[in-house]
Protein backbone atom coordinates (compact mmCIF):
# COMPACT_ATOMS: atom_id res chain seq x y z
CA UNK A 1 0.00 0.00 0.00
CA UNK A 2 0.91 3.17 -1.03
CA UNK A 3 -0.26 6.54 0.96
CA UNK A 4 -0.63 10.09 -0.04
CA UNK A 5 -1.60 12.86 2.26
CA UNK A 6 -2.68 16.22 0.81
CA UNK A 7 -3.45 19.66 1.95
CA UNK A 8 -7.09 21.13 1.41
CA UNK A 9 -6.36 25.32 0.45
CA UNK A 10 -8.34 28.37 1.69
CA UNK A 11 -7.96 31.16 -0.93
CA UNK A 12 -6.91 34.48 1.19
CA UNK A 13 -6.84 36.75 -2.06
CA UNK A 14 -7.21 36.94 -5.85
CA UNK A 15 -9.72 34.25 -6.10
CA UNK A 16 -11.29 33.64 -9.90
CA UNK A 17 -8.51 34.99 -11.55
CA UNK A 18 -6.58 31.72 -12.02
CA UNK A 19 -9.39 30.69 -14.60
CA UNK A 20 -7.76 30.63 -18.41
CA UNK A 21 -10.36 33.14 -19.49
CA UNK A 22 -9.08 35.88 -17.22
CA UNK A 23 -5.40 35.07 -16.82
CA UNK A 24 -5.39 34.96 -20.50
CA UNK A 25 -5.75 38.48 -20.74
CA UNK A 26 -4.80 40.32 -17.52
CA UNK A 27 -2.88 37.64 -15.70
CA UNK A 28 -3.36 36.12 -12.58
CA UNK A 29 -2.61 36.19 -8.39
CA UNK A 30 -3.83 34.37 -5.83
CA UNK A 31 -2.81 34.35 -2.19
CA UNK A 32 -3.68 31.21 -0.51
CA UNK A 33 -2.92 28.82 2.46
CA UNK A 34 -2.73 25.06 2.57
CA UNK A 35 -4.70 23.90 5.92
CA UNK A 36 -3.86 20.98 8.40
CA UNK A 37 -6.94 18.96 6.66
CA UNK A 38 -6.39 16.48 4.57
CA UNK A 39 -7.39 14.32 1.63
CA UNK A 40 -5.72 10.81 1.86
CA UNK A 41 -5.49 8.54 -1.27
CA UNK A 42 -4.65 4.71 -1.17
CA UNK A 43 -2.63 2.84 -3.73
CA UNK A 44 -2.33 -0.87 -3.49
CA UNK A 45 -1.41 -3.78 -6.29
CA UNK A 46 -3.26 -6.86 -5.59
CA UNK A 47 -1.52 -10.06 -6.45
CA UNK A 48 -4.99 -12.20 -6.79
CA UNK A 49 -6.36 -10.72 -10.23
CA UNK A 50 -5.87 -7.53 -12.99
CA UNK A 51 -8.99 -5.76 -12.37
CA UNK A 52 -9.14 -2.24 -11.24
CA UNK A 53 -11.18 -1.85 -8.12
CA UNK A 54 -11.75 2.47 -7.23
CA UNK A 55 -13.16 3.22 -3.71
CA UNK A 56 -14.95 6.40 -3.20
CA UNK A 57 -18.12 7.00 -2.37
CA UNK A 58 -19.45 4.49 -4.38
CA UNK A 59 -17.30 1.82 -5.69
CA UNK A 60 -16.04 0.59 -9.22
CA UNK A 61 -14.71 -2.76 -10.21
CA UNK A 62 -13.89 -2.61 -14.24
CA UNK A 63 -11.18 -4.63 -16.54
CA UNK A 64 -9.32 -1.87 -17.58
CA UNK A 65 -8.81 1.89 -16.31
CA UNK A 66 -10.56 2.87 -19.29
CA UNK A 67 -13.46 1.55 -18.39
CA UNK A 68 -14.08 3.89 -14.63
CA UNK A 69 -16.66 6.54 -14.51
CA UNK A 70 -14.61 8.36 -11.84
CA UNK A 71 -12.97 11.08 -14.47
CA UNK A 72 -10.15 12.23 -11.80
CA UNK A 73 -8.76 8.32 -11.64
CA UNK A 74 -9.83 7.10 -14.88
CA UNK A 75 -7.62 9.65 -16.78
CA UNK A 76 -4.80 10.27 -14.13
CA UNK A 77 -4.50 6.31 -14.35
CA UNK A 78 -4.42 6.79 -18.27
CA UNK A 79 -1.92 9.15 -18.45
CA UNK A 80 0.54 6.97 -16.64
CA UNK A 81 -0.44 3.86 -18.59
CA UNK A 82 -1.72 1.97 -15.60
CA UNK A 83 -4.32 0.04 -17.21
CA UNK A 84 -5.33 -2.83 -14.98
CA UNK A 85 -4.30 -4.67 -11.71
CA UNK A 86 -4.36 -1.94 -9.41
CA UNK A 87 -6.84 -0.95 -6.33
CA UNK A 88 -7.34 2.67 -5.00
CA UNK A 89 -9.39 4.12 -2.04
CA UNK A 90 -9.61 7.55 -0.67
CA UNK A 91 -10.32 9.09 2.54
CA UNK A 92 -11.02 13.04 3.43
CA UNK A 93 -10.89 14.83 6.51
CA UNK A 94 -13.64 17.18 4.81
CA UNK A 95 -16.44 16.25 2.66
CA UNK A 96 -16.36 17.50 -0.80
CA UNK A 97 -18.38 20.29 -2.22
CA UNK A 98 -17.26 22.84 1.08
CA UNK A 99 -15.08 25.57 -1.18
CA UNK A 100 -11.88 24.15 -0.45
CA UNK A 101 -10.32 22.11 -3.53
CA UNK A 102 -10.91 18.86 -2.34
CA UNK A 103 -11.12 17.59 -6.18
CA UNK A 104 -7.24 18.58 -7.00
CA UNK A 105 -6.30 17.65 -3.72
CA UNK A 106 -7.77 14.20 -4.56
CA UNK A 107 -5.82 14.02 -8.24
CA UNK A 108 -2.56 15.78 -7.00
CA UNK A 109 -2.58 12.87 -4.13
CA UNK A 110 -3.43 10.20 -6.63
CA UNK A 111 -0.79 11.41 -8.87
CA UNK A 112 2.14 11.16 -6.56
CA UNK A 113 0.89 8.03 -5.80
CA UNK A 114 1.26 6.58 -8.71
CA UNK A 115 4.69 8.23 -9.38
CA UNK A 116 5.55 6.65 -6.47
CA UNK A 117 4.06 3.42 -7.82
CA UNK A 118 5.96 3.78 -11.02
CA UNK A 119 8.87 4.81 -9.25
CA UNK A 120 8.77 8.34 -11.20
CA UNK A 121 9.04 10.99 -8.14
CA UNK A 122 8.45 14.54 -8.97
CA UNK A 123 8.16 17.91 -7.76
CA UNK A 124 5.52 19.69 -6.75
CA UNK A 125 5.55 22.14 -9.84
CA UNK A 126 5.28 18.97 -11.67
CA UNK A 127 2.22 17.29 -9.73
CA UNK A 128 0.55 20.40 -10.29
CA UNK A 129 1.08 20.85 -14.50
CA UNK A 130 0.01 17.40 -14.73
CA UNK A 131 -3.26 18.23 -12.80
CA UNK A 132 -3.99 21.08 -14.65
CA UNK A 133 -3.37 19.32 -17.45
CA UNK A 134 -5.87 16.50 -16.61
CA UNK A 135 -8.32 19.04 -15.36
CA UNK A 136 -8.26 21.71 -17.69
CA UNK A 137 -6.81 20.10 -21.04
CA UNK A 138 -7.94 16.71 -21.03
CA UNK A 139 -11.43 17.02 -18.88
CA UNK A 140 -12.17 20.58 -20.37
CA UNK A 141 -13.07 21.55 -16.94
CA UNK A 142 -13.91 25.71 -16.25
CA UNK A 143 -11.80 25.78 -13.57
CA UNK A 144 -8.58 27.84 -12.82
CA UNK A 145 -4.98 26.42 -11.60
CA UNK A 146 -4.91 27.51 -8.02
CA UNK A 147 -6.14 24.24 -6.65
CA UNK A 148 -3.56 21.92 -8.28
CA UNK A 149 -0.77 24.01 -6.95
CA UNK A 150 -1.64 24.63 -3.36
CA UNK A 151 -2.59 20.99 -3.26
CA UNK A 152 0.40 20.26 -4.35
CA UNK A 153 2.56 23.34 -2.55
CA UNK A 154 0.68 23.66 0.81
CA UNK A 155 1.73 26.63 3.03
CA UNK A 156 0.85 30.68 2.64
CA UNK A 157 1.80 30.70 -1.14
CA UNK A 158 0.94 33.51 -3.73
CA UNK A 159 1.06 32.44 -6.97
CA UNK A 160 1.09 34.91 -10.36
CA UNK A 161 0.00 33.22 -13.78
CA UNK A 162 1.03 34.49 -16.63
CA UNK A 163 -0.90 35.25 -19.63
CA UNK A 164 0.84 31.84 -21.49
CA UNK A 165 -0.38 30.46 -18.09
CA UNK A 166 2.87 29.88 -16.92
CA UNK A 167 2.65 30.07 -12.84
CA UNK A 168 5.70 31.61 -10.62
CA UNK A 169 5.15 30.39 -7.23
CA UNK A 170 6.28 32.32 -4.00
CA UNK A 171 6.09 30.82 -0.52
CA UNK A 172 5.64 34.06 2.10
CA UNK A 173 8.25 33.81 4.66
CA UNK A 174 6.45 34.98 7.61
CA UNK A 175 7.16 33.78 11.69
CA UNK A 176 5.44 31.50 13.77
CA UNK A 177 4.45 34.02 16.36
CA UNK A 178 2.42 35.66 13.01
CA UNK A 179 1.10 33.30 11.78
CA UNK A 180 -0.91 32.14 14.87
CA UNK A 181 -1.74 34.80 15.14
CA UNK A 182 -3.43 34.86 11.45
CA UNK A 183 -4.68 31.99 12.18
CA UNK A 184 -6.37 32.68 15.77
CA UNK A 185 -8.26 35.66 14.00
CA UNK A 186 -9.63 34.19 11.19
CA UNK A 187 -12.62 31.82 11.54
CA UNK A 188 -14.15 29.11 9.38
CA UNK A 189 -17.61 28.31 9.92
CA UNK A 190 -18.85 25.27 7.89
CA UNK A 191 -22.41 26.40 6.56
CA UNK A 192 -23.76 22.65 6.32
CA UNK A 193 -24.83 23.79 2.26
CA UNK A 194 -22.50 21.96 -0.25
CA UNK A 195 -22.38 22.70 -3.82
CA UNK A 196 -20.88 22.00 -6.55
CA UNK A 197 -18.21 25.14 -7.93
CA UNK A 198 -18.52 24.56 -11.51
CA UNK A 199 -21.88 25.56 -11.96
CA UNK A 200 -20.54 29.60 -10.53
CA UNK A 201 -17.10 28.98 -12.32
CA UNK A 202 -18.73 28.12 -15.56
CA UNK A 203 -21.09 31.27 -15.52
CA UNK A 204 -17.97 33.39 -15.00
CA UNK A 205 -16.15 31.32 -18.35
CA UNK A 206 -18.87 32.44 -20.50
CA UNK A 207 -19.22 35.94 -19.62
CA UNK A 208 -15.10 36.33 -19.92
CA UNK A 209 -15.70 34.19 -23.69
CA UNK A 210 -18.84 35.80 -24.68
CA UNK A 211 -18.44 38.88 -27.09
CA UNK A 212 -19.88 42.06 -25.77
CA UNK A 213 -20.17 40.58 -22.35
CA UNK A 214 -17.18 40.34 -20.03
CA UNK A 215 -17.84 44.11 -18.59
CA UNK A 216 -18.88 43.56 -15.12
CA UNK A 217 -17.49 40.32 -14.48
CA UNK A 218 -14.24 41.46 -16.22
CA UNK A 219 -13.69 44.20 -14.12
CA UNK A 220 -14.95 42.42 -11.14
CA UNK A 221 -12.38 39.85 -11.53
CA UNK A 222 -9.47 42.71 -12.34
CA UNK A 223 -10.50 44.74 -9.17
CA UNK A 224 -10.18 41.43 -7.18
CA UNK A 225 -7.10 40.73 -8.46
CA UNK A 226 -5.84 43.98 -7.26
CA UNK A 227 -7.68 43.61 -3.90
CA UNK A 228 -5.49 40.30 -3.46
CA UNK A 229 -2.29 42.00 -4.24
CA UNK A 230 -3.00 44.36 -1.86
CA UNK A 231 -3.68 41.09 0.65
CA UNK A 232 -0.37 39.95 -0.10
CA UNK A 233 1.07 43.39 0.90
CA UNK A 234 -0.82 42.83 3.98
CA UNK A 235 0.73 39.68 4.84
CA UNK A 236 4.69 40.66 4.51
CA UNK A 237 3.79 43.63 6.47
CA UNK A 238 1.99 41.66 8.95
CA UNK A 239 -1.05 43.84 9.35
CA UNK A 240 -3.55 41.20 9.47
CA UNK A 241 -6.57 43.82 10.26
CA UNK A 242 -5.96 45.14 7.30
CA UNK A 243 -6.25 42.15 5.54
CA UNK A 244 -9.67 41.74 7.35
CA UNK A 245 -10.88 45.11 6.28
CA UNK A 246 -9.71 43.85 2.16
CA UNK A 247 -11.59 40.64 2.49
CA UNK A 248 -14.98 42.95 2.80
CA UNK A 249 -13.74 44.53 0.13
CA UNK A 250 -13.27 41.01 -1.70
CA UNK A 251 -16.89 40.16 -0.44
CA UNK A 252 -18.42 43.20 -2.25
CA UNK A 253 -16.32 42.46 -5.66
CA UNK A 254 -17.03 39.06 -5.66
CA UNK A 255 -20.48 39.08 -5.54
CA UNK A 256 -20.96 40.98 -8.71
CA UNK A 257 -19.45 37.80 -10.86
CA UNK A 258 -22.52 35.83 -10.39
CA UNK A 259 -25.92 35.47 -8.64
CA UNK A 260 -24.87 32.24 -7.43
CA UNK A 261 -22.03 32.87 -5.22
CA UNK A 262 -23.90 34.31 -2.23
CA UNK A 263 -27.12 33.99 -1.11
CA UNK A 264 -30.14 36.45 0.53
CA UNK A 265 -29.48 34.59 3.95
CA UNK A 266 -25.64 34.78 3.84
CA UNK A 267 -25.81 38.18 2.97
CA UNK A 268 -27.85 39.08 6.23
CA UNK A 269 -25.67 37.17 8.16
CA UNK A 270 -22.61 38.73 7.21
CA UNK A 271 -24.08 41.96 7.81
CA UNK A 272 -25.66 41.15 11.63
CA UNK A 273 -21.89 39.66 11.87
CA UNK A 274 -20.07 42.87 10.81
CA UNK A 275 -22.95 45.07 13.01
CA UNK A 276 -22.71 43.31 16.07
CA UNK A 277 -19.85 40.39 16.44
CA UNK A 278 -16.46 42.50 15.22
CA UNK A 279 -16.09 40.87 12.36
CA UNK A 280 -14.72 43.57 9.67
CA UNK A 281 -14.42 41.04 6.69
CA UNK A 282 -15.27 37.58 5.01
CA UNK A 283 -15.75 35.68 2.11
CA UNK A 284 -17.25 32.03 1.30
CA UNK A 285 -14.62 29.61 0.09
CA UNK A 286 -14.17 28.56 -2.96
CA UNK A 287 -16.06 29.95 -6.06
CA UNK A 288 -18.94 30.36 -2.93
CA UNK A 289 -22.37 29.32 -3.05
CA UNK A 290 -22.06 27.41 -0.20
CA UNK A 291 -19.26 25.25 1.89
CA UNK A 292 -17.21 27.38 4.63
CA UNK A 293 -17.73 30.96 5.24
CA UNK A 294 -14.50 32.55 6.14
CA UNK A 295 -14.69 35.58 8.94
CA UNK A 296 -11.90 37.56 10.08
CA UNK A 297 -12.14 39.50 13.65
CA UNK A 298 -9.11 41.70 15.19
CA UNK A 299 -10.62 40.94 19.07
CA UNK A 300 -11.01 37.26 20.56
CA UNK A 301 -13.40 35.73 18.96
CA UNK A 302 -15.20 34.43 21.48
CA UNK A 303 -18.57 36.06 20.81
CA UNK A 304 -18.63 35.75 17.72
CA UNK A 305 -17.56 31.54 17.89
CA UNK A 306 -20.58 31.14 20.71
CA UNK A 307 -23.27 33.20 18.35
CA UNK A 308 -21.78 30.88 14.97
CA UNK A 309 -22.37 27.42 17.01
CA UNK A 310 -25.99 28.52 18.90
CA UNK A 311 -26.91 28.66 14.87
CA UNK A 312 -25.64 25.74 14.11
CA UNK A 313 -22.40 26.95 12.00
CA UNK A 314 -19.88 24.52 13.11
CA UNK A 315 -16.13 26.36 13.93
CA UNK A 316 -13.16 24.39 12.17
CA UNK A 317 -10.27 24.08 13.96
CA UNK A 318 -7.36 24.82 11.81
CA UNK A 319 -3.44 25.56 10.95
CA UNK A 320 -1.66 26.06 8.41
CA UNK A 321 0.36 23.08 6.47
CA UNK A 322 3.78 23.86 5.03
CA UNK A 323 4.37 20.67 3.97
CA UNK A 324 2.10 20.37 0.83
CA UNK A 325 1.14 16.83 -0.86
CA UNK A 326 3.48 13.75 0.69
CA UNK A 327 3.83 9.81 0.50
CA UNK A 328 3.39 9.22 4.21
CA UNK A 329 4.11 5.52 3.95
CA UNK A 330 4.82 3.25 1.40
CA UNK A 331 4.56 -0.53 1.70
CA UNK A 332 5.07 -1.77 -1.55
CA UNK A 333 8.74 -1.28 -1.06
CA UNK A 334 8.57 -4.29 0.91
CA UNK A 335 6.97 -6.41 -1.86
CA UNK A 336 10.52 -5.56 -4.39
CA UNK A 337 9.50 -1.70 -5.32
CA UNK A 338 12.65 0.62 -4.09
CA UNK A 339 11.04 3.26 -1.46
CA UNK A 340 10.26 7.11 -2.35
CA UNK A 341 9.23 8.82 0.94
CA UNK A 342 10.95 12.04 -0.05
CA UNK A 343 8.23 15.29 0.23
CA UNK A 344 6.61 15.72 -3.48
CA UNK A 345 7.47 19.41 -2.85
CA UNK A 346 10.84 19.10 -2.12
CA UNK A 347 11.58 21.73 -4.44
CA UNK A 348 10.11 25.05 -3.97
Amino acid sequence: MILTRTPFRVTLGGGGTDLPSFYEKHGGYVLAAGIDKYMYVGLNVPVADRLVRLHYTQSETVERSADLRHELAREALLHHGVDDQVEIASLADLPAGTGLGSSSCYLVGLLGAIRTYLEKPATAEVLAEEACEIELDVLRKPIGKQDQYMAAYGGLTELRIARDGRVAVERLQLPAHAVAEFVSRTHLYYTNVRRDAIDILADQNRAMRSPGRPGQVESGLVEIKQIGERIGAAFRAQDFDRFGELMHEHWLAKRSLSKKITVDAMEELYELLRREYGVTGGKVAGAGGGGFIMLYTPGDGKALTEFMNGRGFTRLGWSVDFGGSCVVSNLLATRGMKPHLARLDAVT
